[in-house]
């Protein structure tokens, strides 16, 4: 009883997109808006945040009061 049914009807729509998303690779075009967003990704996005994090470095300290600290450091 727990083996495969074989009264399984797949959806055509659905094997029509796994196969497309397997193949994915086979359809994609360079296109202006591909070529922005992957900038954006690979280049703004780390860029930006790397210089958030040198901008900040040092200037905040997260580290919690511990046991055996004074309450007058807080």
């Amino acid at each position: 009883m727990a083996g495969p049914s074989k009264s399984l009807v797949l959806d055509p729509a659905l094997q029509k997109y796994y196969e497309l998303n397997a193949n994915r690779y086979k359809y994609f075009r360079w296109t202006p808006r591909h070529a922005w967003l992957s900038v954006l990704y690979m280049a703004v996005i780390p860029g930006a945040l790397t210089w958030l994090a040198l901008k900040t470095e040092g200037k905040y300290d997260l580290r919690g009061k511990r046991k055996g600290d004074t309450i007058a450091e807080w």
